[in-house]
């Protein structure tokens, strides 16, 4: 999912040291949970860190009064170095910040890897229905660019169609859901 707080961590990223995160936070790659090593703020050495941020849906942790999202903590946490750009969550939860579950990715890359819309009334990603012809529209997006793969007489034919074009556009960011 597209974590959108790579320009705000990028300012901070340059006063939080790795040896610093290490000192004041735990972080268990397969929770993908931060502790404090350190009480701090009126929490305990050994208490969870972090907040969900009810308007982003990510957990942030402070470290010395600044707010950071805990997959891009993570991502320094374990790698020693910021990520790039912007940090996918490969199962879309983006309370899953286990380090297996997160991988750099471009902002077309992460979108990529969205499920499909809420409103979709047909079910498939990348489908819906063409109301003028009563058909099956495919369509498909990468770089901001929007494709359109055609018009099918079933939604599932449809729904092929943005499939094969996920996989050779997207690759292992194409998400078929």
């Amino acid at each position: 999912m597209a974590d959108g707080l790579q320009s705000q961590n990028s300012v901070l990223r340059k006063t939080l040291t790795h040896e610093r995160l290490l000192y004041l936070l735990n972080y268990d790659p397969v929770t993908g949970v931060f502790t404090r090593n350190v009480g701090a703020g009126g929490t305990k050495a050994g208490a969870k860190a972090g907040y969900l941020h009810k308007s982003t849906g990510y957990w942030f942790v402070k470290v010395d009064g600044q707010a950071y999202g805990a997959h891009r903590l993570a991502w320094f946490y374990v790698h020693g170095v910021w990520p790039e750009g912007e940090l996918d969550h490969e199962n879309t939860n983006t309370l899953d910040n286990w380090i297996a579950n997160l991988r750099e990715a471009s902002n077309s890359a992460n979108g990529a890897n969205k499920p499909r819309y809420k409103n979709n009334v047909c079910g498939l990603k990348g489908v819906h229905l063409h109301r003028s012809t009563g058909k099956w529209k495919a369509q498909i997006k990468k770089d901001g660019r929007v494709t359109h793969l055609g018009l099918f007489t079933t939604r599932e034919e449809a729904h092929a169609a943005y499939i094969g074009a996920a996989r050779a556009l997207h690759g292992m960011f194409a998400r078929m859901i």
